[in-house]
């Protein structure tokens, strides 16, 4: 099977483009759907988003490696974009990591990033944030790269050292984990856009720039990032942060109202629900093995 053919190598080929790839993310299954239904190349698995739909928690290391990569599973079965998943912080040490990368290869993620937040580790635009030591997460990323079953998989390796350890420390970092082979690097949350155009001319890997609306980042567009040398592109919150507020609002009518009658416009088509979902493909396979539709009688 050559590399190409697999979701891997497909995202491995994307991110070799000059131009950026924007990665929506996705919580759940759904949305993936919903992702690549409207055009999306790729996703990624959010852990964040993972934690707040699936567990109705925030971002602070809750979710364990088990709960995440079966998310991650159920993601990947239902679209065949490739899926760049979030692996927080390994879930432990170097040895841990190992074993992450490899249940997320084989749940059918693409990618994964990793980060070097002590654990529990934190939401990358909380307060209170923790670094492990470089070599640390030097030998994390080794263990991850070298834990891969497939050579194809991308490897992010981000930090969370500029709200820690200051700009220059994480731009060290960023160029240390580069060294020791990660295939991008993901420096969380600049807060200036000064810094966001700096780090692409002074990280010497292709860069992931992550836009939280409302975080400490300065939100900005594809093209503009693209401009500044940023490879790919993630709006990790945005879909979840605008289902939760649909919800919110139909159920605060639900509730003082007692009907949805006044909301059937602000709601999707049945019709539409179910083609999303992919309800005729599954009426032609049960029409197709049914055994009312099988030639002769039934064995």
């Amino acid at each position: 099977m050559s590399p190409s053919s697999t979701a891997a190598g497909r995202l491995r080929a994307r991110l070799s483009e000059e131009r950026p790839l924007l990665l929506p993310g996705c919580a759940d299954a759904l949305t993936a759907r919903i992702a690549a239904d409207v055009g999306f190349e790729a996703l990624y698995a959010t852990g964040a988003g993972i934690s707040n739909a699936l567990l109705g928690l925030p971002d602070v290391g809750m979710a364990t490696m088990s709960e995440v990569v079966d998310q991650v599973g159920r993601i990947c079965d239902v679209v065949d974009i490739p899926i760049v998943a979030d692996m927080d912080t390994g879930y432990g040490n170097a040895v841990n990591a190992r074993r992450a990368i490899r249940a997320m290869e084989a749940a059918g993620a693409a990618g994964v990033q990793v980060e070097d937040q002590v654990f529990p580790k934190r939401c990358g635009h909380f307060s209170g944030k923790e670094v492990i030591p470089i070599d640390e997460m030097r030998a994390k990323l080794l263990g991850i790269l070298e834990g891969r079953r497939n050579q194809e998989t991308v490897v992010i390796a981000r930090t969370d050292a500029i709200a820690v350890e200051g700009a220059e420390a994480a731009i060290e970092r960023a160029n240390a984990y580069a060294e020791i082979g990660a295939d991008l690097v993901f420096v969380e949350a600049p807060p200036t856009r000064e810094l966001l155009a700096e780090l692409p001319r002074r990280v010497r890997a292709p860069l992931v720039a992550n836009m939280v609306e409302g975080g400490i980042t300065p939100v900005s567009g594809l093209a503009e990032l693209g401009a500044m040398g940023y490879r790919a592109v993630l709006f990790a919150n945005t879909a979840l942060r605008a289902s939760m507020l649909a919800a919110q609002s139909a159920l605060r009518v639900l509730h003082e109202q007692g009907d949805s009658t006044s909301i059937l416009d602000d709601l999707l088509p049945w019709e539409e629900r179910q083609r999303l979902v992919g309800k005729d493909e599954l009426d032609a396979f049960e029409h197709r093995y049914s055994v009312r539709n099988r030639d002769g009688d039934p064995e």
